[in-house]
């Protein structure tokens, strides 16, 4: 029976193991160790994850995709239910099969049974709510059971993010953790060096950890709020005087794991009767083609992919012509430094944050290793640094860096 490390993500999930080689992440779709964190169910009650699951999407397939699973630890989403077919499903158990299918998947392609797992977690699911982080870590913990591991302990995401950096480290030092990931953004000051490498008790090296629920799904949710919201009636007024459309529709449409709340008659009846009272009605028939094709995962990924395409381009178009002929939104990367200006403000907060904990002033840092896909967003890298602009920075493997660490811990617990 073999330990594993598993990081289970907003946005992606990798799990690795320690063989003779080293750590090793284990391919999880064809010869990727990434498999994106999605799962579409087909009203044949057929079950696709990762990129296909994107792809039965995609391509029209009759059912529903969920996707950013994560999100909903530490809400009252987990334990609701939502229609998938025929069927109800608690959201709980949708990420437990998808758990199971990663284990299953990992188990294969290395010809191990693998029993014991250190899971992955960031330092709050839930900000400023102690008990609420329990119950996530619990819920977790009972899902990874349900998957099928005998055995389950967790570490801080940024923690094990420092344990694959220090395989690399050539001398002692001080380095700020920085793991901006999907859901979370979490931050660690830790002393690494090669001759603690191999200590079994590494409590006193970890300096401070912190962080803020604030991750890629957000930017994602105020870029779509700021450009494409309002092209489908989001703060357009209505026929009474001095009033808007609700929000709710919109900010559901805007955020990952609420898309699937607004695929039920009851919306669909109180839209129609929105597009009645609002003064713009061609706005919000714009809307009701979106939610009545149940095509708002379509929206999201359309503008995800644009928030991606800024870290590389000043400007992009969103192309809507699916909802409406020649309909689109041009989308600059001012455009989203400036809509998400106070988010990248909040993560560089809890750098300030760590720094007091562990009795630090910024130039004490030797060294901020990036990892995490939204460490690509060129106000939240800028902010990051702007704290620490003495230190030497180092890049992480974007999206496997905390799988390898935890794989790391998982053969230091357990053999």
């Amino acid at each position: 029976m073999t330990a594993c490390g598993l990081d289970f993500g907003t946005s992606n999930t990798t799990l690795g193991i320690v063989n003779a080689a080293g750590p090793a992440l284990l391919p999880l779709e064809g010869t990727s160790v990434t498999l994106p964190s999605a799962v579409f169910y087909g009203r044949d009650r057929s079950r696709h994850f990762g990129r296909a699951a994107i792809g039965a999407y995609v391509e029209g397939t009759d059912g529903r995709l969920m996707r950013s699973l994560k999100s909903v630890l530490g809400s009252a989403l987990v334990d609701e239910t939502t229609q998938v077919g025929r069927d109800r499903l608690k959201f709980r158990d949708v990420i437990a099969g998808y758990v199971a299918e990663a284990r299953r998947r990992a188990e294969t392609a290395s010809q191990r049974e693998l029993s014991r797992v250190v899971h992955g977690r960031p330092v709050f699911f839930v900000d400023d709510d102690v008990a609420g982080n329990a119950r996530a870590e619990a819920v977790l913990a009972e899902i990874a059971r349900e998957a099928g591991f005998a055995e389950v302990s967790f570490q801080y995401e940024p923690i094990a993010a420092a344990l694959d950096y220090e395989r690399h480290a050539d001398r002692e030092q001080l380095a700020l953790i920085a793991d901006i990931g999907g859901g979370t953004s979490d931050f660690s000051i830790v002393r690494i060096g090669p001759e603690r490498r191999g200590r079994e008790d590494r409590a006193s090296d970890i300096l401070a950890n912190d962080g803020v629920r604030i991750g890629g799904v957000d930017f994602d949710r105020l870029l779509s709020l700021s450009t494409v919201m309002p092209l489908l009636g989001y703060r357009s007024p209505m026929r009474a005087k001095n009033t808007l459309v609700p929000n709710g529709p919109y900010l559901d449409l805007a955020t990952w794991s609420a898309i699937n709340r607004l695929y039920d008659a009851k919306v669909l009846r109180a839209l129609a009767e929105l597009a009645r009272d609002a003064a713009m009605p061609d706005l919000i028939e714009r809307l009701i083609t979106v939610v009545e094709g149940q095509r708002g995962h379509t929206l999201a990924i359309a503008v995800e992919a644009a928030k991606i395409a800024l870290s590389d381009v000043d400007e992009t178009t969103i192309d809507l012509a699916w909802i409406e002929a020649d309909l689109a939104a041009t989308v600059t990367d001012a455009d989203l430094d400036r809509h998400t200006a106070t988010l990248a403000e909040r993560i560089a907060n809890r750098i300030r944050l760590c720094l007091t904990t562990a009795g630090l002033a910024a130039g004490d840092i030797d060294a901020v290793f990036l990892t995490g896909g939204s460490t690509r967003l060129a106000n939240v890298r800028a902010a990051i640094l702007a704290e620490i602009p003495a230190a030497r920075v180092v890049e992480g493997d974007t999206f496997g860096s905390v799988g390898t660490g935890l794989a790391i811990e998982a053969a230091r617990r357990y053999g």
